[in-house]
């Protein structure tokens, strides 16, 4: 393990809210190592910014890591030739042409269809009637597993999500991934390949990807392209319903969509930390790594750095957010954020709100989750 200061938690106050804790991390000191995640977490915002960087010690490659166990080895668990050649391979997919060209005209149509749904209906719960399957009709056509349902989508990333996230080892977790994982690697086997199509499976055969490549890939888009956009979709609506002149900034154009988008990821990140494998010893920023041993990476302490963000724990539309990190710093930059983007802040949210301008909560809302974070469920009503 790392000579970093030792620093325990308790595993269900860390997932019920991960900010108060690592702010009592960050006083002892801005890298410590957590025994229950049998890992080294990384709490300042700069530090891991350059360690991100640091491939040769700090290596996205980890043979007996549980995403590469559970998942298969994706190109976010290689580095350097493997990780571009597969996403060069798969790029036309997530590309912010074919985000633009292909999947928004899809996208505003399906989104259109949801909202009258939920117009008839008179409430809904924004998670389940709206951020749920129109994240999930998204992936559906960028992996091209069109046979499958938003509800499909959603319930394979979720299982993969828990079953990654489960450094505690429980074994209920591990069978739910493992079933999805199966599902899903069947899927894409039978999935059809059409000659000038966009998706990651054409995609992938057209470049001569493995059949275990494009599995593993696809999988990858599902674990963190579904909840990522659905947690920000209902998360930020929320902070809209709960900070009414951060919504009337929005609604009155004197914010744009993109820039709420943005400030909401630093300030309730979806994906709260990146592993890293140690693959040499080496000392970095006064701390002692050993080969084979886990850090994190994570971005939800380092998007709240009080040293680069004033007021950190403060959701503020007026704040220049672009030093944030919820897509990551290094060469394994989120290759969904285009699309992330264009769904949520130009076409999710708009879209929701010139339909529902009065949109207001009716009920508690609860976030969930450290590794990955959200709104359980959003209920709203209006008119």
């Amino acid at each position: 393990m790392s000579t970093a200061p030792e620093f325990n938690i308790d595993p269900a106050a860390f997932k019920a809210d991960p900010y108060p804790i690592l702010e009592e991390m960050r006083a002892v000191a801005s890298i410590v190592y957590v025994p229950q995640l049998r890992s080294t977490l990384f709490l300042n915002r700069d530090q891991m910014f350059e360690a991100e960087k640091d491939v040769p010690v700090f290596s996205s490659a980890s043979p007996q890591g549980i995403m590469t166990r559970l998942m298969g080895r994706n190109m976010m668990k290689q580095d350097g030739e493997g990780h571009m050649a597969e996403r060069k391979a798969l790029f036309t997919a997530f590309s912010p042409r074919t985000v633009r060209d292909v999947w928004t005209p899809l996208l505003r149509d399906h989104a259109a269809e949801l909202l009258d749904a939920m117009e008839a209906k008179g409430r809904a719960d924004l998670v389940a009637d709206f951020a749920l399957p129109v994240s999930g009709h998204l992936l559906r056509h960028i992996t091209g597993l069109r046979d499958a349902t938003p509800a499909d989508i959603d319930r394979w990333s979720q299982a993969m999500i828990d079953g990654i996230s489960n450094y505690a080892g429980a074994p209920e977790p591990e069978t739910r991934c493992n079933a999805a994982t199966a599902e899903m690697d069947a899927a894409v086997d039978a999935g059809e390949a059409t000659e000038d199509a966009f998706d990651m499976i054409s995609c992938g055969r057209r470049a001569g990807l493995t059949p275990a490549q494009i599995r593993n890939n696809v999988k990858l888009a599902i674990s963190g392209g579904q909840n990522e956009p659905r947690d920000v979709i209902a998360g930020l609506a929320w902070a809209l319903m709960t900070h009414p002149e951060a919504r009337d900034a929005v609604l009155s154009g004197a914010v744009e969509w993109r820039s709420a988008f943005e400030e909401f990821v630093r300030w309730i990140s979806p994906i709260g930390m990146l592993p890293r494998n140690v693959a040499k010893p080496a000392e970095r920023f006064g701390v002692g790594f050993e080969p084979d041993e886990f850090v994190f990476f994570m971005l939800s302490a380092g998007n709240r750095d009080p040293e680069t963000f004033k007021d950190p724990d403060k959701f503020d539309l007026s704040r220049d957010s672009s030093a944030h990190v919820a897509f990551g710093a290094g060469p394994h930059f989120c290759a969904g954020a285009a699309a992330s983007r264009a769904l949520i802040a130009e076409i999710a949210l708009p879209m929701l709100f010139e339909r529902f301008p009065d949109l207001r909560l009716d009920g508690d809302v609860r976030f969930d989750g450290w590794a990955f974070r959200g709104p359980l469920s959003v209920p709203v009503t209006w008119g």
